[in-house]
């Protein structure tokens, strides 16, 4: 008979934990949180140290009374939940329903669910930490404040079913503001020149530098012209060639963050999704005869700090399979990611560097395979030698004009062998080798071409998830349990939507914006929202006292919020009314904004509930039915993809964008496709692919 309860907070973690406990432990599921604020009342005693009034949560009470009656048939409990500030919040409210004493040893935390960990856990548990217990409460109270205060307020000055977010705000702050940029950006136009030259029956590239020894930057067509004058009948002839040797060293193991951003740029996987994702490779896998493992370390933390243990199994790993010569002479210590890390976990990696993604590809689906692959990958490589770059810079004189060439190759892989971190400029992964030919002082060089080109420069880029991601980390707002939702809240209100990946502020989006900036300024201030997540870490630290805390942001806040029932206006948003008619009742129709952007619906609304999507054309005719035009639809999820406008006459339909031309090899449809490497015209059915004409440079960062 079973003499423990042991309570987690997902059925697939119970079942990965009660296989390691035996039949000593009960192992239930919570199912997450058992008790919160209540949603129909503000739930917090302003006059009484902001005391919080907890309520069972709905829908809880079968899995409560199953959980009374476990507690009922053992000798001693244990509270599992994960090991971040909202896991010990879940313990406290548990140990208050199932009236255990919480200053008791029955929390048990673990950073990886494997055996050994689990087990090393149970014999080491310790009382509820109130600290960070406390730093939650505190959180969840300031997002109550901020949220049912200001909402009723748009409600009643702007329009009903507004909402406003503290950290939520901020993002659509940064979303805003780079709008503006783009719109008040001014190009500005530059030139290049490149020349093909050749040295023997070697071809290579270099590029205009300057004149007279210096950098000169080319801003006129004219100034191109006095340089192409100039070389006309020159000899191009190498005046200096450096030869250096380059380390490049590898990233540090992912972070929350960082393993966010990488899965958007190498897999296309949304915030969310990678958190998803990561959260069933974290809970247990069946791997058949081994059983049920978890495969990663806990996949919420800012620490990029790895366990000596692991960095051991790590350094076996990399001497047998790959030589001694690509493990470095000490072992890899990566320092806290920023100066607000918290360091209470390992950085992400898999709980055994021995289980490589081939071994456990077929007990994975498609994603979890692709995900765990991203992170063994990463872990593997950072604890790598560093690779040796040859790297290989040529000045060639022409006349007066100096021209530059730049090469390099792989001298030595090191780490680059397993993995190369990609970048948010989507450049391919890795530095791509570029060979240069061997060059010596004074040699003559044949010239090829000469191809001067316009640019304009581009202004900053709208943001991507992964970009968000990174702005909001680089900031200090939020914290590793905080991105994935703070992307889908903005979203669902309607503030912003996606287009070909990237944010844009939504017309109420925009409006609730600066309504925030006019009235509640601190809200929506960077370093204002830093600074209390920072308090709220000093809290989770026993530094500062949670109530301190909300007084301090409720003194000031209670002030705006009674100047802006004064002087706060009510705005009418008036629908634009389209040219086009209702099918069903006849009125014209009226365009909304929804969460995936604007649509059509009827302007006889609540009487007529008739809505249709706006339709984008392609100017490409289907290929299919060689009648319909290929328009741009969006999916039930909001993913744009593409289709015949005779639907569902012709079923026609690709993810991606038609270009309107054929195949020359096979004559299949010809598509856009766009990856790291930036866009390409590629075939649909064969291999035959096309880089696209260069519309302009991108000059970002």
């Amino acid at each position: 008979m079973a003499d423990s309860l042991v309570i987690v907070e997902s059925p697939a973690k119970a079942k990965t934990i009660g296989k390691y406990l035996g039949s000593k432990y009960i192992v239930k599921a919570s199912m997450g949180h058992v008790r919160d604020l209540p949603k129909s009342q503000m739930g917090v005693e302003f006059d009484n140290n902001f005391e919080p009034k907890y309520i069972t949560i709905r829908g809880k009470g079968d899995i409560l009374k199953e959980l009374k009656d476990a507690r009922k048939k053992v000798k001693k409990v244990y509270l599992a939940a994960d090991p971040d500030r909202e896991g010990e919040a879940i313990a406290w409210h548990l140990a208050h329903y199932l009236d255990l004493d919480d200053t008791e040893e029955c929390r048990v935390v673990f950073n990886e669910i494997t055996k050994q960990a689990v087990k090393d856990a149970f014999k080491t548990p310790r009382p509820i930490n109130k600290d960070l217990v406390n730093a939650q409460q505190a959180r969840r109270i300031l997002d109550r404040l901020v949220g049912y205060k200001i909402s009723p307020l748009l409600w009643k000055k702007v329009k009903k079913g507004l909402s406003a977010g503290r950290v939520q705000s901020v993002a659509v702050k940064l979303i805003n503001d780079r709008e503006d940029e783009i719109k008040a950006f001014i190009p500005e136009e530059y030139w290049s020149i490149t020349v093909q030259l050749k040295s023997g029956s070697n071809t290579f590239e270099a590029k205009f530098y300057g004149t007279g020894g210096q950098k000169q930057e080319l801003h006129t067509e004219a100034e191109v012209q006095a340089i192409l004058q100039g070389l006309e009948g020159a000899d191009f002839i190498v005046s200096e060639v450096k030869e250096k040797e380059r380390s490049r060293n590898p990233s540090a193991p992912f972070i929350t963050s960082t393993m966010q951003q990488e899965a958007a740029r190498k897999l296309n996987f949304r915030a969310s999704k990678t958190m998803s994702v990561a959260q069933q490779l974290y809970e247990g896998i069946d791997l058949g005869k081994e059983g049920i493992v978890g495969l990663i370390t806990y996949m919420r933390t800012d620490s990029t700090r790895i366990s000596p243990v692991a960095q051991e199994e790590a350094k076996g790993f990399i001497v047998e399979k790959y030589g001694e010569a690509y493990y470095p002479e000490t072992p890899r210590q990566y320092i806290k990611k920023a100066a607000n890390a918290q360091d209470a976990h390992e950085g992400i990696r898999p709980s055994s560097v021995l289980r490589t993604p081939e071994e456990v590809k077929g007990f994975l689906s498609r994603d979890q395979y692709r995900l765990y692959k991203l992170i063994w990958e990463r872990f593997v490589a950072s604890q790598m030698s560093s690779a040796v770059m040859d790297t290989m810079t040529v000045d060639i004189l022409a006349g007066a004009s100096m021209f530059r060439a730049v090469g390099s190759k792989v001298k030595f892989p090191g780490f680059m062998k397993v993995y190369v971190e990609s970048s948010d400029e989507e450049a391919p992964a890795g530095d791509e080798e570029k060979f240069l030919p061997p060059l010596a002082k004074d040699n003559v060089l044949k010239r090829e071409a000469v191809e001067p080109k316009q640019h304009f420069t581009q202004p900053p880029p709208r943001y991507s998830e992964a970009r968000l991601v990174r702005a909001l980390e680089e900031m200090g707002i939020g914290r590793p349990s905080t991105y994935a939702p703070i992307l889908e809240t903005i979203q669902k209100r309607g503030y912003v939507a996606l287009e070909e990946k990237r944010f844009i502020p939504t017309e109420i989006g925009e409006l609730v914006n600066e309504l925030m900036e006019e009235f509640f300024p601190e809200i929506l201030d960077v370093g204002f929202t830093a600074q209390m997540e920072e308090e709220l870490d000093h809290v989770e630290e026993g530094r500062e006292d949670w109530v301190k805390v909300l007084n301090g942001f409720y003194k000031s806040f209670e002030k705006r919020l009674e100047v802006a029932e004064e002087e706060m206006k009510e705005i009418e948003i008036q629908d634009e009314v389209s040219d086009e008619l209702c099918e069903k009742c006849g009125r014209h129709l009226v365009y909304k904004m929804g969460r995936f952007g604007k649509f059509l619906a009827c302007s006889g609304f609540p009487d007529c509930r008739n809505t249709k999507p706006i339709i984008k054309g392609t100017g490409v005719v289907c290929p299919s039915c060689n009648t319909g035009n290929i328009v741009e639809r969006r999916s039930k999820k909001g993913r744009v993809f593409f289709g015949c406008d005779r639907y569902p006459d012709c079923d026609f339909v690709s993810w991606d964008r038609p270009v309107g031309r054929n195949c020359p090899e096979c004559g299949q449809m010809l598509i856009t496709k766009t990856n790291r490497s930036g866009t390409v015209i590629q075939c649909s059915k064969c291999d035959y692919k096309e880089e696209p004409e260069e519309e302009a440079a991108d000059f970002e960062d």
